[in-house]
């Protein structure tokens, strides 16, 4: 069975300010210990969440996709994150996937945060992005995702497990800049999301203040497949490495196979 060791960086974001949070972030990557092979960094970790996408998006060949792609080479690793991009007269929230050899995916976040304005200012996205790092199948969301639980579904699909059941995934990954006063329900959705999805769930949140006087704590997770909190960091920074072993998920996929009883449906754009 394979192993996937995942690097969460629950970090404070210099409000609007690309340089510095790419040097500071940079300098907490480079730091780590090897081996290292995913690196997960906080929603729209370039500027915090900043409704102002007119001043601060970048396209796919700007200098914060090129950054990721220099630290992924450099350190050899999967690194991933959302930014502001632009294409045409539309912007995107838009998580990129960056492997060390430079070929990256993408997703442009679903469910925008109206309380805040984010319809307003953004595009949504029309498509999930299920990726893949040795032999783990990884669907990646972001934020405000998190509460809409159809959109994070397994469905049933062609790609077995050996179970006679079908998964599309076998890790959920959510990027985010949760507030700290709806901390209540970021850590009761993401154990519900692992165990209805029968996965492992990370969440990785930002800490600190924004330049909307918004407090975010972090309580950064690692959920495991049954619900259980196998990591839970508390109001401060902190670099968190975790292994996770595919044993233990298709051990409970084989025990409590699920997934004969699912529902089959299909989401309109």
């Amino acid at each position: 069975m394979s192993s996937l060791t995942i690097t969460t960086i629950q970090t404070s974001l210099v409000w609007e300010d690309k340089d510095a949070n790419l040097r500071l972030l940079e300098k907490k990557i480079l730091s780590l210990p090897d081996p290292v092979e995913l690196v997960i960094l906080p929603e729209m970790f370039s500027t915090g969440f900043s409704m102002k996408p007119e001043f601060f998006a970048e396209t796919m060949d700007g200098p914060s996709v090129s950054w990721m792609k220099a630290i992924a080479a450099r350190k050899r690793i999967i690194l991933t994150g959302s930014l502001i991009m632009r294409e045409g007269n539309d912007y995107f929230n838009r998580l990129v996937w960056m492997q060390p050899d430079g070929v990256f995916g993408y997703y442009d976040k679903r469910h925008r945060f109206a309380y805040a304005g984010e319809d307003e200012s953004y595009t949504a996205g029309r498509s999930r992005l299920i990726t893949s790092v040795k032999g783990w199948r990884v669907l990646p969301l972001i934020c405000y995702d998190l509460r809409f639980p159809v959109w994070s579904r397994q469905t049933p699909s062609d790609i077995q497990d050996g179970t006679g059941a079908a998964y599309e995934y076998d890790l959920l990954l959510y990027v985010a800049n949760w507030p700290q006063r709806r901390a209540h329900a970021w850590k009761t959705l993401l154990p519900a999301r692992a165990i209805e999805n029968q996965c492992f769930v990370a969440g990785v949140n930002r800490i600190g203040e924004d330049g909307n006087s918004i407090s975010h704590s972090g309580d950064t997770q690692i959920i495991g497949p049954l619900g259980d909190v196998l990591y839970d960091a508390a109001d401060r920074e902190e670099v968190f490495s975790l292994t996770l072993q595919k044993e233990t998920l298709t051990g409970v996929r084989q025990h409590l196979p699920f997934w004969r009883d699912a529902d089959h449906f299909t989401i309109e754009s």
